[in-house]
């Protein structure tokens, strides 16, 4: 018998033990995984992008945006900094307030397990949930027990990368209980092209160039990157969390510079376009877009209003993607449980006492860039504090 049981050791599920453990509740942390952290493992290429120093509740998306304010106020990202600093890991900003640890993504699963430990964590891992009831206390039906709890938190995650044991128990759970469920999608996910589009960028893969892409009054200025099957790069991640099928997304290729008043001032000379553009863009880019949208000639013999097409065309190159990669290869699940039925100041399920959501697997989804992470941190403390 404990005082909480937590589903999931992800970051979330974590931090929420660590606090609970802190205030002296009996904690069983029981995780799926032979290993805690998993997600954490591979993030930042290894190296963890754990937090972003910038965080804001206007870099999440939910069907109730300003659900997250409340976790997001109450642990920030200086709260985790100083837990990072005490352990000792040295780290560094990459780019956009992006923190990243400059060893290892093991640094803070190293770290997470110490605080465990320190709280009295009890960890089970390789433990799979077949089953979960309430009548007052809580019963957790394993492959390696039945334990009882006073309280759940549910820190499943959501369906990204799969191959990491990702499921939807979370969802699954929030259903029995009478949770209202946003639906789940790929957030963060590579777009697809369609067949011919891929037939025809297919030899750029690897290619890629600065850009601000945009996608229902969301714009986001990164690179994108070519890939054999369509777009990927940090901007178009960004823009696929907001993109629905059938929409398009609009992408500037030249965000810097004012390419009609570039034609302008080169119209009388004998470069041709696509050697003009190569000083703008990466030659292939810029050979495979003349062979696209029209041939390669010098620019005396263009018309200047043909140049000024040229020109709106590339900085509103329209694209409309067949699809995602899938979970896959998305770095989070966008969806997942109605925070309209969760107090978003203790996570707990407004009609389920004893029962809290946290993490991934809430309808909260943050922008690229250590938000997730963040929300992870947020929410597992906030829940830590009253489960």
């Amino acid at each position: 018998m404990y005082d909480v049981i937590i589903l999931g050791a992800g970051a979330a599920g974590t931090m929420c033990a660590i606090e609970a453990g802190k205030r002296g509740r009996k904690v069983l942390l029981l995780e799926r995984n032979k290993n805690i952290g998993e997600k954490i493992r591979i993030s930042g290429r290894g190296r963890c992008n754990f937090t972003n120093v910038i965080t804001r509740h206007e870099h999440y998306l939910s069907e109730n945006p300003h659900f997250c304010r409340s976790a997001l106020a109450r642990y920030t990202p200086d709260d985790f900094i100083a837990l990072v600093e005490r352990h000792g890991i040295r780290y560094h900003e990459k780019k956009l307030g992006q923190l990243f640890c400059d060893e290892s993504s093991r640094q803070i699963i190293d770290l997470l397990k110490r605080e465990c430990r320190d709280a009295g964590v009890e960890i089970m891992t390789g433990c799979d949930v077949t089953g979960v009831c309430k009548e007052g206390r809580v019963v957790v039906t394993t492959d390696q027990g039945v334990f009882d709890a006073q309280s759940l938190a549910i820190a499943t995650g959501g369906l990204s990368i799969p191959k990491l044991g990702a499921t939807d128990i979370g969802y699954r759970l929030a259903m029995q209980f009478g949770l209202n469920l946003i639906p789940a999608r790929p957030g963060l996910v590579p777009l697809t092209f369609n067949a011919a589009d891929r037939e025809f960028f297919a030899d750029l893969s690897g290619v890629s160039v600065d850009t601000v892409a945009s996608c229902n009054k969301h714009s986001f200025k990164e690179n994108i990157l070519f890939t054999h099957h369509g777009l990927s790069g940090p901007a178009i991640l960004q823009v696929s969390s907001y993109w629905t099928p059938g929409e398009s997304i609009v992408i500037n290729l030249s965000p810097d510079r004012d390419l009609a008043d570039l034609f302008r001032r080169n119209h009388r000379s004998d470069v041709e376009l696509a050697t003009l553009l190569s000083d703008i863009l990466p030659k292939r880019l810029a050979r495979k877009w003349c062979e696209r949208y029209g041939p390669s000639m010098p620019m005396h013999r263009y018309d200047l209003r043909d140049l000024s097409s040229i020109a709106a065309q590339l900085h509103s190159w329209n694209v409309v993607p067949d699809g995602t990669e899938g979970y896959a290869k998305a770095e989070v699940t966008c969806g997942g449980v109605d925070t309209h039925d969760l107090s978003s100041k203790t996570m707990e399920a407004k009609k389920v006492p004893g029962l809290f959501f946290i993490g991934e697997v809430v309808d909260v989804t943050g922008h690229l860039g250590g938000y997730n992470f963040q929300w992870a941190w947020a929410s597992g403390f906030v829940a830590g504090q009253f489960v």
